[in-house]
């Protein structure tokens, strides 16, 4: 399949993780970047994200403002990538558009995939993702593999998880529900809050 050409203005960027459960464990790979943006792919005026590698990034410095170029394909499996497309190559960055003379932090360049890991991070409501942190590079919207029987691989959930790895102290941030997830015979786990505060017990509130 003939790559697809894209152009646009970075709105965000943020780490590309996901998550694997089953039952009451969990794992995560961290495995690059999403980054989000307006313009055109495939000759197609819209809003889309790209998916790249830890690689690409430390190269480029993506962050919020820069207009980019490059080429790409659809993801071949939607379950497992939040963004639509990857493999991305001949990337150009064509403009670094600095919209705001200090930016916000949360706009600001990701940090490294080694310091989200060692931030940890809380749960993060879908609905106040969406509204208030769909760009911020704190926020993080893993595609996640549920294994509901660990014994059997046939038997696979998948769904999207929306978390925070940002200051304890943020106005915008809202937990939502806790979490629930199906296990063998119709059992559930639930993942409480508890496991949110050990996460992240080792930064301040500010921090």
């Amino acid at each position: 399949m003939d790559k697809l050409k894209f152009n646009g203005q970075i709105l965000g960027v943020q780490p590309r993780i996901r998550l694997i459960r089953s039952f009451d464990e969990s794992s995560h790979n961290y495995l690059g970047y999403n980054i989000f943006i307006n313009g055109s792919i495939d000759e197609e005026e819209k809003t889309f994200c790209i998916a790249i590698g830890k690689a690409a990034q430390v190269k480029f410095g993506f962050r919020t403002g820069q207009i980019i170029i490059g080429q790409c394909l659809p993801v071949s499996k939607p379950n497992n990538e939040v963004a639509g497309f990857y493999k991305v190559s001949g990337l150009v960055k064509i403009k670094d558009d600095k919209i705001f003379k200090e930016p916000p932090p949360y706009l600001d360049k990701p940090l490294k995939l080694e310091e989200y890991r060692k931030r940890g991070h809380r749960r993060l409501s879908a609905k106040f993702y969406l509204s208030s942190c769909q760009y911020c590079h704190w926020a993080c919207k893993m595609a996640t593999e549920i294994f509901v029987d660990k014994w059997d691989s046939s038997n696979m959930k998948y769904r999207y998880e929306t978390f925070c790895y940002g200051p304890k102290s943020c106005e915008n941030y809202n937990s939502g529900p806790t979490r629930k997830v199906p296990g063998r015979n119709g059992k559930v786990w639930e993942e409480e809050d508890w496991i949110d505060v050990e996460n992240t017990a080792h930064r301040s509130p500010d921090e």
